[in-house]
């Protein structure tokens, strides 16, 4: 009994070893230079994806939030972290705050979908993401040469069409897509209970609650070169 022990438990350290690893950078930025572009939430929802994403055994994060998200140091620390995926890892962008048709409004700057693709461009990783609770978010899919044509695997999971807002309750904890987002990772969405969460699993429940806590005035858009089985998470 005891060698049946022991083989099971190399065996075991053995799917561990070559078990999905996950590389994220979380971004949120409420304090916007002045006051007049200030946000609620976008802090939380970045604190709320990290802190999800380290329960995971095998994942790397980083928290980038207000002062600290200018463009170098974003491009610094997404590039350092995502160089050491490897092709069977997942490696996620996620950002909350303010938005234009085009990119991301950062503290001192804009990122532009280019300066993602740049990033995703020299990761090996096969499955990249990046999810986007902001407002024109979707305007990505009428620059989808930006970042998707030129990289297999990459999934853009969007909080609202191009021309919608991207909505933020402050009585609640959470911007609608980011709320309803953690739901469906967390096992929302893991309709079949394999326990595996895919892209369509995803964008079909997330949608669905977005839809729900908007009275159905912001949409998800989900676009890029990827399967609709595309895991997103393990659990």
């Amino acid at each position: 009994m005891k060698r049946v022990v022991v083989i099971v438990f190399f065996a075991l350290l053995g799917v561990v070893a070559k078990a999905q690893s996950i590389y994220l950078v979380a971004v949120g930025i409420a304090d916007y230079p002045g006051t007049q572009n200030d946000l609620t939430l976008p802090v939380n929802d970045a604190k709320a994806i990290y802190r999800l994403y380290q329960k995971h055994f095998n994942a790397k994060a980083v928290l980038i939030t207000d002062e600290r998200a200018t463009k170098q140091h974003i491009l610094n620390q997404a590039g350092r972290l995502f160089a050491q995926a490897k092709d069977e890892d997942i490696v996620i962008f996620f950002f909350s705050g303010h938005g234009y048709p085009g990119g991301f409004a950062i503290y001192n700057d804009y990122l532009d979908y280019g300066d993602v693709r740049s990033l995703f461009s020299v990761c090996k990783a096969a499955n990249k993401m990046i999810f986007a609770d902001a407002c024109f978010s979707g305007d990505i899919r009428e620059n989808k040469r930006d970042v998707s044509s030129r990289n297999q695997g990459v999934m853009l999971f969007l909080s609202s069409r191009d021309d919608e807002f991207s909505i933020e309750n402050p009585s609640m904890r959470n911007g609608f897509f980011t709320a309803c987002l953690l739901r469906c990772l967390k096992g929302g969405a893991d309709v079949n209970h394999d326990r595996i969460i895919t892209a369509k699993e995803l964008f079909t429940e997330v949608s669905k609650g977005v839809r729900r806590l908007s009275g159905d005035i912001q949409h998800p858009v989900m676009w890029g070169n990827f399967d609709d089985n595309m895991p997103v998470m393990k659990w």
